[in-house]
C-alpha cells in the first residue's frame, strides 16, 4: 500500500480542483506501476513537497533512490532535461525518467539534512550562491522554456494589472520594476537556470556537502535565479548583503542582476494581482531595497 500524505492531498485539492483530486486518486496505481517497471521496492515512509509524492526506494542492485511522482506542467516538464544536463554537478542525479507522466527516479539525498536547518542564513546564502555558480555555468538545452519569451509577456501582463494597485508608492515601485525589465529584456541570457533554488530545495548528500533538488528550469540570465534566496527566511536588513554576496560569488553584472531580480518581484506581484490579491510586503521590500541600493 502506498501512503498518500494528507498534506499533499490538501494541496492538490486546494489548487488543482477536480483535476488535482483525479491526480491524487491515480497516485497509488502510478506508484505501483513504476515500482514494478523499474524493479524497485519501498524503503521508508512517503514524503512530499509542494507538488510531488516522493517514495524512498531501493533498486534491484540495492542502490538507494527516490521515486518522484508529480503532475506535468510548464514548470515541471523541463526537470529531467535540466537534471540530465547537470549530470549530478550541483544537483541530484537523474537515474530514470518517464516523459509521458513526469515520473522520475532520482539519486537519494539526505532528507534529514536541509540547508534550511542552518541557523546562519548568511552561510546558507553562500551555499546557494556556490550551487548557482555551478548550475548556471551550463548552457541551457534548446527544449526548455526561455526567459526571452517570458519577459515580454510579463511586461504586457504588468501593464494590464498595475493600475489596480491602490497605493501610489507601491504602484510606482512596481512600475520601476517593469522599467528595469525593459532595460534588459533584449538580452535575456542562455544559461540553465534552476528558478526555485531556496534553502528548502538544498539537501545534504554523501558525495557532496549540498545538492539542489526540484528545479523548475528555464534558459536565461543567472540574475533571474537570485530572488528565492533573498525571500527565503526573509530579513529586510539582510537583502542587500545577500544580493551583494550572490552577485560576487557568481561574478554577475550588478545592474543586470538587479534588473532580473526586480523582474522576479514583478512576476510574483503580477500573479498576486491577477488573482485579486495584493503583492506580498516582503517582495515589495526586496524591490525597494534593491532599487535604492548603491551601484
Amino acid at each position: 500500500m502506498i501512503d498518500i500524505p494528507d498534506g499533499l492531498i490538501a494541496q492538490y485539492e486546494r489548487y488543482g480542483g477536480e483535476a488535482g483530486r483525479a491526480f491524487v486518486a491515480g497516485l497509488p496505481e502510478r506508484a505501483e506501476r513504476f515500482l514494478e517497471h523499474w524493479e524497485l521496492r519501498l524503503d521508508g515512509p512517503s514524503m512530499y513537497g509542494r507538488c510531488a509524492l516522493v517514495l524512498p526506494v531501493l533498486r534491484a542492485d540495492g542502490t538507494r533512490a527516490v521515486l518522484k511522482l508529480q503532475d506535468v506542467d510548464e514548470e515541471t516538464v523541463g526537470e529531467p532535461v535540466a537534471l540530465r544536463a547537470w549530470d549530478g554537478d550541483g544537483a541530484a542525479r537523474l537515474l530514470e525518467c518517464d516523459g509521458a507522466t513526469g515520473t522520475l527516479l532520482l539519486e537519494r539525498l539526505d532528507a534529514g539534512r536541509l540547508l534550511n536547518d542552518l541557523t546562519d542564513t548568511r552561510a546558507a546564502t553562500l551555499v546557494v550562491a556556490r550551487l548557482l555558480a555551478r548550475l548556471t555555468a551550463v548552457p541551457a538545452p534548446a527544449a526548455l522554456r526561455r526567459l526571452g519569451d517570458l519577459a515580454p509577456r510579463l511586461l504586457d501582463r504588468a501593464s494590464a494589472v498595475l493600475p489596480r494597485v491602490p497605493d501610489p508608492a507601491e504602484r510606482r515601485l512596481l512600475a520601476d520594476c517593469a522599467a528595469a525589465v525593459r532595460e534588459v529584456a533584449g538580452e535575456p541570457g542562455d544559461r540553465l537556470l534552476h528558478w526555485d533554488l531556496h534553502f528548502e530545495n538544498v539537501l545534504g548528500a554523501d558525495r557532496a556537502p549540498w545538492l539542489a533538488i526540484d528545479p523548475k528550469p528555464l534558459a536565461g540570465d543567472p540574475g533571474f535565479d537570485l530572488f528565492p534566496a533573498l525571500w527565503n527566511r526573509f530579513d529586510a536588513t539582510e537583502v542587500r548583503w545577500r544580493f551583494d554576496a550572490m552577485t560576487a560569488t557568481l561574478s554577475l553584472d550588478r545592474l543586470r542582476a538587479r534588473a532580473w531580480t526586480l523582474a522576479r518581484v514583478l512576476q510574483n506581484s503580477v500573479w498576486q494581482l491577477e488573482e485579486s490579491r495584493t503583492p506580498l510586503p516582503e517582495h515589495l521590500a526586496i524591490a525597494e531595497r534593491l532599487r535604492d541600493h548603491p551601484e
